[in-house]
């Protein structure tokens, strides 16, 4: 099984990060979400819990789903339903995680999932994180980084920066790198398999941060939010605001999850 760490007490609250799936930075966030749920952050790759370091393949959207699904059986007391946020990658994994294993969800918040295909020019904007991943593999993470950030803010790129690629071992130790070569291409190339919400099914909502407006994912989230028939939120801050405004993130991701508490 993937690893997770468990903090808090109250109703199960599965968090799934972004990037590589390392949850560095989120302890600000789970600390806060601790006050009010049982805070379940999991390590697809297990980077956090010894294994940076070792080698990584290519990723695949259902081995994430099939760990955090593996790890709710682990922890969720008998007869409970769990709630889930999942941002960036983090949030494809929980879009297939809704779909394929929806048995035990009470409410899933999918912020800023990149799952561009569902976009009219999704081709081209599947191809444009290709680029980044090119960029990455012929000048490493620096400039990939740089092309990232423009194919988000869906302007032309600037300047490349100057760098190199990294050696296997260099690629092995850093989450960065391992996202950018093994994530990104398979994750923002995956459809959601969402069909319309029904009443008696866990909720969706999804998410997009305030200073995204204008920006990809934004659009993206809103498309699927139609797409899926689910919910569409903002929260604070844009594609990093979970690590940005933590506590003012998980305020409002609370009041989220509060609005579909057991009736």
């Amino acid at each position: 099984m993937s690893d997770h760490d468990v903090r808090g007490e109250g109703p199960v609250l599965l968090v799934l990060p972004g990037g590589a799936g390392h949850p560095m930075g989120l302890g600000p966030l789970t600390g806060r979400l601790a006050e009010r749920f049982t805070v379940v952050t999991y390590d697809p790759l297990g980077l956090a819990h010894g294994r940076l370091g070792r080698p990584v393949q290519d990723q695949r959207v259902e081995a994430w789903s099939d760990g955090a699904r593996e790890v709710l059986d682990a922890v969720l007391p008998d007869g409970e339903a769990a709630y889930v946020l999942g941002t960036s990658s983090g949030a494809v994994a929980a879009l297939d995680l809704l779909a394929r294993h929806p048995r035990r969800l009470r409410h899933v918040v999918a912020h800023e999932p990149p799952c561009v295909a569902v976009l009219p020019d999704g081709a081209r904007r599947r191809a444009a994180f290709r680029e980044v991943y090119d960029t990455y593999r012929a000048a490493g993470p620096a400039a990939a980084a740089a092309r990232l950030t423009a194919v988000l803010e869906e302007r032309a790129p600037d300047a490349v920066p100057d760098g190199r690629p990294l050696s296997p071992a260099e690629e092995r130790s850093s989450p960065q790198a391992l996202f950018l070569a093994h994530v990104l291409v398979p994750f923002t190339s995956y459809v959601p398999g969402l069909t319309a919400a029904s009443s008696s099914g866990p909720r969706l909502t999804l998410a997009a941060g305030e200073t995204s407006r204008g920006g990809l994912l934004h659009r993206t989230a809103a498309s699927l939010a139609r797409r899926a028939g689910g919910g569409f939120a903002e929260l604070p801050g844009g594609h990093l605001g979970a690590l940005e405004h933590p506590v003012a993130f998980a305020d409002r991701l609370t009041e989220i999850f509060e609005s579909s508490a057991p009736r």
